[in-house]
């Protein structure tokens, strides 16, 4: 078991030493999210998984707090709503459970935060296709070659790796990232 932990921190590691290729988009994805929050915009995170609870924890630490005590931030995680998951699951099918909503929610000026560590979601590249249709700005937090999903995104943040479990490490740092930039750029940290 020791080396299965050693294993993964050899892993976690050497993937952390070459997340510099992402500190251009992760800074543009900061920037797009701040302007969205500060003209009066919102937040939306969707992903499946793992990358659900993603969504649910960047959201609150918008919602909430993170560096210090401030305004709450506009943010959703799309996720969340189980009658809404379930209704729009049943009613219509599974790849629509975030694009429903962001038709519901999404106004031009918000942004999306579509997570995938495949990039090929069916259910989240409906959420981006939707978002997109309605001006939403679309941020996406990938991984593996980005999928289908990069080049659908205003800012792909693509973690290089093949590993869901090393990428979804990633994503959280990422995560806490953008959530310092936002709370930077708006003068709240």
């Amino acid at each position: 078991m020791a080396s299965l932990f050693l294993t993964n921190l050899s892993e976690h590691m050497a993937l952390m030493a070459s997340l510099s290729v992402v500190s251009e988009p992760v800074a543009a994805a900061g920037q797009l999210a701040s302007q969205a929050l500060s003209a009066g915009g919102k937040l939306m995170f969707c992903g499946n998984g793992g990358s659900a609870a993603d969504c649910q924890h960047l959201a609150s630490e918008l919602t909430g707090r993170f560096i210090k005590d401030r305004r709450a931030l506009a943010a959703i995680a799309l996720t969340t709503d189980s009658s809404a998951l379930t209704c729009i699951g049943n009613d219509y099918a599974f790849d629509e459970v975030f694009a429903r909503q962001v038709a519901g929610l999404g106004r031009a000026g918000d942004v999306l935060v579509a997570i995938s560590t495949s990039g090929h979601s069916k259910n989240v590249v409906r959420a981006v296709e939707e978002a997109r249709q309605l001006g939403v700005k679309v941020v996406g937090l990938l991984g593996r070659d980005g999928g289908v999903l990069a080049p659908m995104c205003d800012v792909a943040i693509v973690v290089p790796s093949q590993v869901t479990a090393r990428i979804q490490e990633a994503h959280i740092l990422i995560g806490h990232t953008l959530c310092g930039l936002i709370e930077h750029e708006l003068g709240l940290a």
